[in-house]
């Protein structure tokens, strides 16, 4: 299983100023994604229809159907023993099945068709971009009884819409879900995770290495992919940090800077001092309780820009390509 979107103009920050990366694409040509509802389909199972209804969505899901189920449910796919036990019992759960309304609710067939419009950009995008990558052909929904927010499998972009039911939502008080992380499971960050998840999935952070320099600059060339599907987004909403932890940075940033350039933290090893500075969680207290989380991963996509903005013909499959992450550091100039 590998592991964009826009709902409506509160997404959007229309930039007033040049943006480099708002590419035109209107002569890119895509096929639309099909959208499917699989947590409508799912739910609609009963003990009377289940033999009958499962074989009809195998045929219209494909192996998808039988993956999704793998996980949130445990089982080997429709052909084990436990599977209709375990497939109802999920979706007559009483939580799940109050999720899956409330997903109904929030998220209409309506709105799901304003997200396949807009997502239809971010496939034209990603194909200009990375023109010899295979493109999902279905974007579907679900839900994952809170198991994942995204999934990449075979052909299809999988978005499980009840990580997405709002920071006040009772079930995250239920599974004690931290501040910082119900913060961003609304509505806003649904678009942005998606994109970071499908980017994630084609170019994994696999590579045997673990400085810290390795993984500030891949997460920055991350968030600049990301930006580059989403051009209109917020940047806040693109690295998931509150206006506050924002304007922290900017007003921070050389001081960032020279604490990331000093001793040579760049090149840590110690596993340790690498979660701290790109983990999740309310702040970096490494450096201060009013640092955001991830800090290494914002200071990598500042000098991502200033690689890109110093080198014109890197193209951003190029710089998903480079591995090197000293010759990005170097070659980006990046000074504070």
């Amino acid at each position: 299983m590998k592991n964009c979107f826009l709902f409506a103009l509160p997404l959007l920050l229309i930039a007033c100023n040049s943006n480099e990366l708002d590419v035109d694409v209107s002569k890119v040509e895509v096929k639309d994604l099909i959208v499917l509802r699989l947590e409508q389909d799912l739910f609609s199972l009963n003990e009377n229809n289940f033999e009958t209804r499962t074989s009809e969505l195998k045929a219209k899901y494909g192996s998808v159907f039988e993956k999704y189920l793998i996980n949130p449910l445990k089982i080997k796919g429709l052909k084990d023993s436990l599977a209709k036990k375990s497939i109802l019992a999920f979706t007559h759960d009483h939580d799940v099945r109050e999720a899956y309304i409330a997903v109904q609710k929030m998220y209409p067939d309506e709105k799901v068709n304003e997200l396949l419009m807009a997502s239809n950009d971010c496939l034209k995008r990603f194909k200009y971009h990375f023109p010899n990558k295979k493109l999902p052909s279905k974007l579907i929904t679900c839900t994952s009884g809170w198991n994942y927010a995204f999934a990449y499998i075979d052909d299809a972009l999988m978005i499980s819409l009840d990580m997405y039911l709002g920071e006040d939502s009772k079930f995250y008080q239920m599974l004690a879900y931290p501040q910082y992380q119900t913060r961003k499971m609304n509505e806003a960050h649904l678009l942005p995770d998606l994109a970071r998840g499908w980017i994630l999935s084609e170019f994994d952070n696999a590579e045997a290495v673990n400085t810290l320099l390795y993984h500030t600059i891949f997460y920055g060339k991350l968030y600049y992919s990301v930006k580059a599907l989403l051009p209109n987004t917020a940047d806040s909403l693109i690295i998931g940090y509150t206006s506050k932890q924002m304007k922290y940075c900017q007003e921070y940033e050389k001081k960032l800077w020279g604490y990331f350039a000093e001793k040579n933290r760049l090149y840590e090893n110690d596993l340790q001092i690498v979660r701290e500075l790109t983990g999740e969680g309310p702040f970096t207290g490494s450096i201060h309780k009013d640092c955001p989380p991830r800090i290494a991963m914002w200071v990598g996509w500042q000098i991502v820009k200033s690689y890109m903005a110093h080198n014109k013909k890197v193209t951003l499959d190029d710089l998903m390509k480079e591995k090197d992450a000293q010759k990005i550091l170097s070659m980006s100039k990046y000074r504070p």
